[in-house]
């Protein structure tokens, strides 16, 4: 089976709108329990995509990347970014332990929602001969994969992604302080980490393993889940 450009946008379409937007809800709801109410003043702290929709990391990043692996038969990493949602951390209660819970609360919010389209793979498992099974078995393997993929992506220990603000929060003063000062060249390591064919060396085995444990909790055949996920990606 091999999905159309139309079907591949349609199959992504809300995974990756969801993926990042509830992403960024995540650390605004996270900054309010600790003591900021920035994203909260903003506005920010909502379940609408709408809110939070960034027109280039939102929309044209991702259909490119799904416009280009299907004319190239490419299976590249989707990703993209929402508006960052605004927290202060000098207004959280202890700002750096409490930085952690708020960094952490995004990948956590990809968790959870990988372990949701998990459910509904389930779901259209148990109705098979439905019109609906295989579109949302699709849609749900193609929100399995997006919320891994951005969930391995921020725990990297590199600032600003969460994972370098959740390594400041952890190390002591000093070894925290000379992480942070590679914050805004953080993009440009990134990148050339891309470049150089290294990202994926990062990210794969987390990739892997929260694909594995999906398919664990719902008792889905892990050659099955892969095989969505691979239809969903040529």
């Amino acid at each position: 089976m091999e999905l159309n450009l139309i079907q591949k946008v349609a199959v992504f379409a809300l995974p990756v709108i969801f993926a990042i937007t509830l992403h960024e809800a995540a650390h605004g709801y996270a900054a309010l329990r600790f003591g900021d109410r920035t994203a909260e003043s903003q506005g920010r702290i909502s379940l609408n995509p709408i809110r939070h929709f960034d027109l280039v990391g939102t929309l044209i990043v991702p259909l490119t990347i799904l416009v280009i692996s299907k004319l190239t038969g490419g299976a590249g990493i989707l990703f993209g970014w929402a508006k960052p949602v605004p927290v202060n951390f000098n207004n959280l209660r202890r700002p750096k332990q409490d930085m952690l819970w708020v960094a952490a609360a995004g990948p956590g919010a990809n968790l959870l929602m990988a372990l949701i389209w998990a459910g509904l793979i389930k779901l259209a498992f148990a109705m098979p001969g439905s019109v609906f099974a295989m579109p949302l078995a699709l849609m749900g393997a193609a929100g399995i994969f997006i919320n891994a993929v951005l969930m391995a992506l921020n725990l990297i220990p590199l600032p600003p992604l969460d994972g370098g603000r959740i390594a400041v929060s952890l190390l002591p003063s000093n070894l925290a302080y000379n992480l942070a000062r590679i914050e805004p060249y953080g993009i440009f390591i990134l990148l050339g980490l891309m470049f150089m064919g290294l990202l994926g060396v990062f990210m794969w085995p987390l990739i892997q393993s929260i694909i594995q444990l999906a398919a664990f909790i719902f008792g889905i055949n892990p050659v099955e889940l892969l095989a969505l996920i691979q239809i969903v990606l040529n």
